[in-house]
C-alpha cells in the first residue's frame, strides 16, 4: 500500500512536468468561403474564358440572355474569350489582350477538354494542365477579379463512335478523366475561395436518364461539342451554381376587406377594377428567361422555365367556370377558376407580350454573337495558328525569321483593327438590347366565358 502511495504522486508530478514542456497545439486551419453567387453592378464586365465549347457562343449567350432579362436596369458587359482547340497554355498566351484588357470582375474558365489529350489518365499530362490552370487562377486574382473554374463538359464516347464509324473511337475512359480534372478544380475553388460550376454532372445525368427511353439519345453529336440543348443545360448549371435567381413575377388577386384586390411581387399593379371582368395594369420589373427556339429541348429537360423563370398569376374567390386571360386585348389562355386559384404559370406562354419582348432580346443577342463575337473568336483562332508558326521559325532559327516576323506584325495590326470593328458592332447591338429589354406596362383582363 505504501508503495502505491509513493508511486502515484511521482507519476502525477511527471505528467504535470510533461504537460508544461509540450508545445501548444497549432491553431485550427481557416478556410475561405466558396463564392455563393456573383454580385454584378452597373458597368461590370463578365468574361467567359475557354476553348471551342465556349467559342460556340451558345451557353455564354444563354447566360447573357438571363441577365439581360432578369436585370434590365443595370448594364453588364459580357466578353466571350473562347478559342477552338485551346488548352490552358494557349489561353495564357492571349490572356492579357483577351481577358485582362477588359478589366473583368468575374472570369469563368472552361478548359480541360483538350488538355487531357483524349486518352486515359496520365500524370505528366495532368501536371501540365494543373500548372497552366494554376497560373490562370493566379493571373485572374492579380487583376482583382474572381475566377470561377468550371468542370470540363461530358465526353460522349457513344456519340463519338456513332458520329464517325470509320475512325478508331477515342478512349472510353476519357469521360472519367474529365471528371477527375473537374474534382481537382473543385478543390482549387475550395482552397482559394473561388466560384465553381459543375458542368459534367448535369450533362451526364440527363443523358443517362434520357437513354433509359432512347438508347441513341445525345446532346453532344460529335462526342465533344454540345449542341444547343446541351449548351442550355450548361447555362442552367451556371445559373444554378453561381447566380441568384427568384421568381420573375407573381400577381395575386384575392378578396380583402370584402372586395377583390390585387398585389404583386416583381412588378406593380395599378388601376385595378373588378366588375363584370377583372382589369388592371401590370408593369413587371423584369422579363422571363426566353431562349432562341433551337435551345427548346435543353430548356425542357432542365425545367428551366418553372425553376428559373417562374411567372405566375393567381386569382382566388372567382365564380366557378372558365375565365379568359387577355393581355393588351390579346387572349393568351383560358383557365378554370380552380386552376387560377392554384396559380397559372405563364413564363413559357408565347402569346404574352412579356414572352415576345424577351424573345426579341434573345434574338438580338443571338445577332450580337453571330454577327460580332463569332468573328472576334475566329480572329483569335487564326492568331493562335500564326503565333505557333512564328514561334516554330524562331525556335528553329530560320533564316527568314525576321521577314516572317515583319509579316506577322503587319497581320497582327490588321487583326486588332478587325477585332476593334467587331467589338464596336457588338456594343451597338448591346445598345439595342438595353433598349428592347426595358419592361413596359400591359393591360390585363380576366373575363368569365361561356
Amino acid at each position: 500500500m505504501k508503495l502505491r502511495l509513493l508511486i502515484l504522486p511521482l507519476t502525477l508530478t511527471a505528467a504535470a512536468a510533461f504537460a508544461q514542456d509540450k508545445p501548444a497545439a497549432p491553431p485550427a486551419p481557416t478556410f475561405p468561403t466558396v463564392l455563393d453567387h456573383v454580385d454584378l453592378k452597373d458597368g461590370d464586365t463578365f468574361v467567359f474564358l475557354g476553348d471551342s465549347i465556349t467559342h460556340q457562343c451558345l451557353y455564354t449567350q444563354y447566360v447573357e440572355d438571363f441577365f439581360y432579362t432578369r436585370y434590365p436596369k443595370i448594364r453588364i458587359h459580357f466578353h466571350n474569350a473562347g478559342v477552338g482547340g485551346d488548352r490552358a497554355s494557349d489561353a495564357l498566351l492571349r490572356f492579357d489582350e483577351d481577358v485582362a484588357a477588359y478589366k473583368p470582375k468575374y472570369v469563368t474558365i472552361l478548359l480541360g477538354m483538350n488538355d487531357g489529350g483524349y486518352r486515359g489518365f496520365d500524370q505528366p499530362t495532368f501536371d501540365t494542365y494543373s500548372a497552366g490552370m494554376t497560373t490562370i487562377l493566379e493571373k485572374i486574382a492579380a487583376l482583382g477579379a474572381t475566377a470561377i473554374p468550371m468542370t470540363p463538359t461530358m465526353f460522349d464516347s457513344r456519340a463519338k463512335r456513332a458520329h464517325n464509324d470509320n475512325a478508331e473511337p477515342r478512349n472510353s475512359l476519357y469521360n472519367g478523366v474529365l471528371a477527375f480534372y473537374g474534382a481537382w478544380l473543385r478543390d482549387q475553388a475550395e482552397q482559394r475561395g473561388l466560384g465553381y460550376v459543375n458542368m459534367w454532372t448535369p450533362l451526364n445525368d440527363i443523358t443517362l436518364a434520357e437513354r433509359k427511353k432512347d438508347a441513341n439519345f445525345t446532346m453532344i453529336g460529335d462526342g465533344v461539342h454540345p449542341g444547343a440543348a446541351g449548351q442550355c443545360v450548361m447555362a442552367v448549371a451556371v445559373l444554378n451554381d453561381i447566380v441568384q435567381h427568384t421568381a420573375v413575377s407573381a400577381i395575386v388577386i384575392e378578396e380583402k376587406d370584402g372586395a377583390l384586390s390585387a398585389n404583386a411581387t416583381g412588378g406593380t399593379v395599378e388601376g385595378f377594377s373588378a366588375g363584370e371582368k377583372i382589369a388592371f395594369t401590370f408593369t413587371a420589373g423584369r422579363l422571363p428567361w426566353v431562349l432562341p427556339p433551337d435551345a427548346a429541348l435543353g430548356y425542357k429537360l432542365t425545367s428551366a422555365g418553372h425553376k428559373l423563370s417562374n411567372e405566375k398569376i393567381s386569382a382566388r374567390g372567382l365564380k366557378a367556370g372558365k375565365w379568359q386571360l387577355s393581355i393588351d386585348g390579346t387572349p393568351v389562355g383560358t383557365y378554370t377558376a380552380s386552376q387560377l386559384a392554384a396559380g397559372v404559370e405563364i413564363e413559357e406562354n408565347d402569346k404574352t407580350p412579356e414572352y415576345q419582348q424577351a424573345l426579341k432580346v434573345a434574338l438580338l443577342n443571338k445577332a450580337r454573337n453571330d454577327a460580332a463575337y463569332q468573328g472576334i473568336r475566329g480572329e483569335y483562332a487564326q492568331l493562335k495558328g500564326k503565333r505557333h508558326e512564328i514561334k516554330k521559325l524562331e525556335d528553329a532559327k530560320a533564316p527568314d525569321f525576321d521577314a516572317k516576323k515583319a509579316e506577322f506584325d503587319t497581320y497582327y495590326a490588321a487583326m486588332k483593327a478587325k477585332v476593334a470593328d467587331l467589338l464596336a458592332k457588338a456594343r451597338a447591338l448591346e445598345d439595342e438590347i438595353y433598349q428592347a429589354n426595358q419592361p413596359v406596362p400591359h393591360k390585363y383582363e380576366l373575363a368569365l366565358v361561356p
